[in-house]
């Protein structure tokens, strides 16, 4: 055998760097590299060097921790090795698998988790179906349905939703479940309800440090979109409406708590920052029985959610500014009592 000979007849110019150093049992044939070639470059003292079941360093240092990253997709997904002749991707494919938990949270740059090369373990996202074992430094998470994957650095990333339920679901520790819910949400990277969506649909909410965690990132959810809120209404010129008031009927029932209400308009904002735990159904209807019976009152309701106060607070004031213009053209709302929340 010449070991001197091209590595194979498929050229490797479409790989990326990574994808040169770190490649599948599948991939070297596909290059021209036989079993018993792979097995000569990985005896002791050799040039390569077995990462995990199938999965090849074409080096003979420990990996970095992108290798460890590309090596644990390489085994958890069903990577496509183009036909010759077939169109390739400068993107590397790795079937439906992508990165969750820790691993995917230090690519979404989240402060609070390790650095990935101290992680002893990669959660690798895949079907439900997809018969491996976890093994080495890949730990599968396997899932009935899989979300949309995010592109980081060239690899598939959950959500940081999914990846959160995931990194929480091996977390016993209190603290570390705060921090990083805390962070999810002080930082912008998603919503309070997109969490515990997540949360509840990997049926996480029934232990105490994760039910503790999730009532402090709701707080602190509701204070940071109260926070936006205000600054909606100084920013953008907004009349000041009187804030976190309770909305009465003169000597009657308790209407319900608005957020801001401008009494000469009629016109109440309510921020909706609560997260279904128990079923989106249940909220939709409070918050609608809500509305409806404000309206039956001749009061306008704004329904703002932290979401679009985040992504566009120029919208959510010139929809409250309108608002604001049309009550000189609607019939006089009902009296009501307004009382300090």
């Amino acid at each position: 055998m010449n070991h001197n000979a091209p590595l194979s007849p498929l050229p490797l110019s479409h790989l990326s760097d990574v994808q040169r150093r770190v490649l599948s049992a599948a991939q070297l044939r596909a290059h021209g590299v036989s079993a018993a070639r792979t097995a000569e470059q990985c005896r002791p003292g050799g040039p390569w060097q077995l990462l995990l079941p199938g999965v090849f360093v074409l080096h003979p240092g420990p990996p970095t921790s992108e290798e460890r990253l590309h090596g644990a997709l390489l085994y958890a997904g069903r990577p496509v090795i183009p036909a010759q002749g077939e169109p390739r991707s400068a993107a590397p494919r790795y079937g439906e698998a992508m990165i969750t938990g820790l691993a995917a949270l230090a690519l979404h740059q989240f402060s609070s988790v390790p650095p990935l090369l101290s992680l002893e373990r990669i959660d690798v996202l895949v079907p439900r179906t997809r018969r491996l074992r976890s093994t080495g430094c890949a730990r599968l998470v396997r899932s009935r349905e899989l979300p949309g994957a995010q592109e980081i650095t060239g690899l598939p990333v959950a959500p940081v939703p999914r990846a959160l339920a995931d990194a929480v679901a091996e977390l016993a520790d209190p603290s570390a479940v705060r921090q990083l819910l805390t962070e999810a949400v002080r930082r912008g990277h998603c919503e309070p309800a997109a969490v515990v969506r997540e949360l509840n649909r990997a049926r996480l909410l029934n232990r105490p440090h994760v039910v503790d965690a999730v009532d402090s990132l709701l707080a602190q959810g509701r204070a940071l979109a109260e926070d936006r809120l205000y600054d909606l209404v100084r920013d953008h010129g907004l009349p000041v409406p009187l804030w976190n008031v309770d909305l009465r009927l003169p000597g009657g029932p308790h209407v319900g708590g608005i957020d801001a209400y401008w009494p000469e308009q009629a016109v109440a904002v309510e921020l909706d920052t609560r997260a279904p735990r128990q079923g989106e159904d249940a909220l939709r209807s409070e918050y609608a029985r809500k509305r409806e019976h404000l309206e039956r009152l001749g009061i306008t309701v704004v329904h703002l959610t932290p979401r679009k106060l985040r992504e566009s607070p120029e919208h959510q004031a010139t929809v409250v500014r309108t608002a604001l213009m049309a009550a000189a053209d609607r019939d006089p709302a009902a009296c009501v009592v307004v009382l300090p929340r």
